[in-house]
């Protein structure tokens, strides 16, 4: 409630998991915290960074043993930081689109929620639906699977510019596109890039996903790259982020793929196998007559960062937690199609401390209040396009 001081605890409960974000000075300093609490709670997702640590705990509250380890490890919560972004759509069927979207995400189910079994890309959401909306949305998907996979999953002739473009029963799109390897040298064979570069391992063990994860920190640190490094109990998932295995996009003085190179001779030294089907990356595309404004309402609601490249709308979560969003162009004489209500929005889940400061900068950027009550608050871009903030305990 405004006013209340926030609870001592590091921990937040996003969507009913146990979570926490604690500051890191750098990548190896990360992943032995992360090597702290797998080492305490194995089953914990972890998402490791350059600049911290975010923890999560899908089996219960932390008993005082994960938050000693951290600190322990010489690491500082910042609850702040957390956040969590999702998508809704708003549906009449939700069993023709739970089929079209569980397929093409690779997704589980449950009821009306589609997650990442990975707990890396945003979780889709279907409600029902109060109105009928036949044209276009703004709001779509980009999906970026292995070819491979793209082949099995694939639902249908894609139409499209590009030939990628699919909707679901509703008309809600997604560009399904194949991600290509990182070259064509065998010392590269186990990243691929699905926008990032990503390469999967599979671990035997808790103590040879701590060993894999600080050594290949330690090989990112030196090279001066932030490295993406998630665990998940049996898997470590290193990631470029997006487009950041190309100079242009990471801007350092590096050749990613030298790097690349030495990370998956580490991996194999190590005995982790590689998993060539699960790299993913999912991306939310709006659509907007004026991008400069739609773009900065969602920097300021979303607190991302916009990209460093010279005409990429493109905006990011500065670490590397939340799906990037792109903002493209829209024709402004589609009149009807900006008027109508969008079948698709966004959630961002946050602190309840937190939601006050967050629906404040997003009308203070030009948004506008729609409705409020039971913890959330539904606010609008300049174009009209929707961003729900629920407060989490």
């Amino acid at each position: 409630m405004p006013g209340m001081a926030p609870p001592s605890t590091p921990w937040r409960t996003l969507d009913g998991v146990p979570t926490a974000w604690f500051g890191a000075p750098s990548l190896v300093a990360g992943a032995a915290a992360a090597a702290a609490v797998t080492g305490s709670r194995p089953e914990a997702v972890v998402d490791v960074r350059a600049t911290g640590v975010r923890v999560r705990l899908p089996d219960g509250p932390d008993d005082g043993s994960v938050s000693d380890a951290v600190r322990g490890a010489g690491l500082e919560p910042d609850p702040s930081v957390l956040q969590q972004v999702r998508v809704v759509w708003e549906t009449a069927d939700t069993g023709a689109l739970v089929a079209f979207w569980s397929g093409v995400l690779g997704y589980d189910v449950a009821a009306d929620v589609l997650r990442d079994p990975l707990r890396r890309d945003p979780d889709l959401l279907l409600r029902p639906a109060t109105e009928h909306r036949p044209l276009r949305g703004r709001l779509h998907l980009d999906v970026v699977r292995p070819t491979a996979v793209v082949e099995r999953v694939r639902p249908g002739s894609p139409a499209g510019p590009y030939a990628v473009r699919h909707a679901d029963p509703d008309g809600n799109e997604v560009d399904l596109v194949a991600g290509d390897p990182l070259g064509d040298d065998p010392a590269t064979a186990d990243w691929c890039t699905v926008f990032s570069a990503i390469a999967c391992y599979r671990v035997r063990s808790t103590a040879q996903q701590q060993d894999l994860a600080g050594n290949v920190a330690r090989l990112a640190h030196e090279a001066g790259f932030p490295l993406q490094v998630d665990l998940r109990p049996g898997l470590v998932v290193l990631d470029s982020g997006k487009d950041r295995w190309e100079a242009d996009a990471h801007g350092l003085p590096l050749d990613f793929v030298d790097l690349a190179a030495g990370l998956q001779t580490t991996a194999r030294g190590s005995g982790a196998a590689v998993e060539p089907d699960l790299p993913r990356f999912a991306q939310l595309f709006l659509d907007a007559v004026d991008v400069v404004a739609v773009r900065a309402f969602w920097q300021a609601a979303l607190r991302y960062e916009p990209d460093r490249r010279e005409g990429v709308t493109d905006l990011h979560d500065p670490r590397g937690l939340g799906p990037t969003l792109v903002l493209q162009d829209m024709d402004p004489a589609e009149t009807d199609r900006r008027r109508q209500r969008d079948r698709g929005h966004v959630e961002l889940l946050v602190p309840a401390e937190a939601a006050e400061a967050r629906v404040r900068a997003a009308l203070e950027s030009g948004g506008r209040l729609l409705a409020q009550g039971d913890g959330r608050r539904l606010v609008a871009d300049p174009e009209g396009n929707e961003l729900a903030v629920v407060e989490e305990p």
